[in-house]
């Protein structure tokens, strides 16, 4: 099913590239120009909000406050400019992350695909039966097979909980060390392999089949 966005901003540029950018990777999309025309728009019940703070009549902070009683969804602040105690208020206010202005797409799409993961790992049981044998306890953060354990580290786990979440999904061993390690870490995607790597063996030990499927010369999905 494909999540909804609302996205509201007084610039008809940003908000024509959010638009086009969102529905090719597969969002259905909405748009408000002003935050009365939000106002109506929430009522379309979207999985999340992106929502400029710099608008005449009634800016971001005001229609946040205003909706945040009764729309649960992530809400995510664009600004031209944030302050500690800018951030401090919008937080206040209900909202769950800010975007500053001038931004990068791919950043963006990368916090919409986050908040929007975090929501569906709520709304969903904590344990994911893959199999009559696997079963992965996201709430705990354990995978077990045939009722036994299979012992990962941290960052190996969060890579089986990206795959397994998003089964069929490709991933590229970029797009994984980005989503996993941050935009601002040392090292490079290579580790992403090795990761891979051990995963796998750790399955292959456990007597399990291989969930990760390499998809040559493209990246990474979990077989469904």
């Amino acid at each position: 099913m494909q999540s909804k966005i609302l996205i509201v901003d007084d610039e008809p540029d940003i908000v024509g590239l959010l638009q086009d950018y969102f529905e090719i990777n597969d969002y259905q999309v909405i748009t408000a120009e002003n935050g009365t025309e939000a106002m109506r728009k929430v009522e379309k019940q979207p999985d999340l909000i992106i929502l400029d703070i710099n608008m005449p009549d009634m800016n971001g902070l005001e229609v946040c406050q205003k909706i945040r009683g009764f729309v649960p969804c992530p809400i995510l602040f664009l600004t031209a400019k944030v302050e500690e105690s800018d951030k401090i208020i919008g937080f206040q206010a209900g909202g769950d992350d800010y975007i500053e202005k001038p931004f990068s797409i791919d950043e963006l799409g990368a916090r919409v695909e986050a908040h929007l993961r975090r929501e569906n790992r709520n709304q969903v049981k904590t344990k994911t039966k893959f199999d009559k044998n696997l079963v992965i306890d996201y709430l705990e953060r354990g995978v077990y097979y045939c009722d036994e354990p299979v012992c990962f580290a941290k960052k190996e786990f969060e890579i089986v909980e990206l795959l397994s979440m998003n089964r069929g999904q490709i991933f590229d061993k970029e797009r994984i060390y980005e989503r996993l390690w941050g935009w601002e870490s040392d090292g490079d995607s290579s580790v992403v392999v090795e990761h891979i790597r051990r995963i796998r063996g750790k399955f292959t030990a456990a007597g399990s089949p291989q969930y990760i499927e390499t998809v040559w010369g493209v990246g990474y999905k979990w077989v469904k």
